[in-house]
């Protein structure tokens, strides 16, 4: 199941720790230019190594990891979690939606005195 000598493909490994959900998308962030192994961009199959460098941009935050271990195939949460060390910085904190007024279902179009206090809530 895990392998701790040699080296493995760059996506593969990204997909195995569960950076990304799949292995198709995780390729497609090598090719985008969105992966860095020790600073330099890397295609899918670029060999990781233990001790590596590894920053992929992805889903609006970039994670940067130090890979510590090699898996081949995809291993559970726990198991991922010992195969790297996170050195990413916090993801960005979550906006508060905005309360937005709702019409009961059925309720037709607004009228303009509605619409012109949707345009006020909504800040145009």
């Amino acid at each position: 199941m895990a392998s701790d000598e040699g080296t493995v493909r760059v996506d593969s490994w990204i997909w195995s720790v569960r950076l990304t959900k799949t292995r198709s998308l995780a390729a497609a962030a090598c090719r985008g230019g969105h992966v860095r192994v020790n600073g330099e961009r890397v295609k899918p199959a670029y060999a990781v190594r233990s001790g590596d460098e590894v920053r992929l941009h992805h889903a609006g935050r970039e994670r940067i990891v130090v890979v510590t271990r090699v898996v081949r195939k995809r291993v559970g949460a726990a198991v991922a979690a010992e195969c790297f060390i996170d050195n990413s910085p916090p993801p960005p904190p979550r906006e508060e939606l905005v309360a937005v007024g709702q019409r009961d279902r059925g309720a037709g179009r607004p009228t303009k005195r509605e619409r012109r206090d949707l345009e006020r809530l909504r800040g145009r």
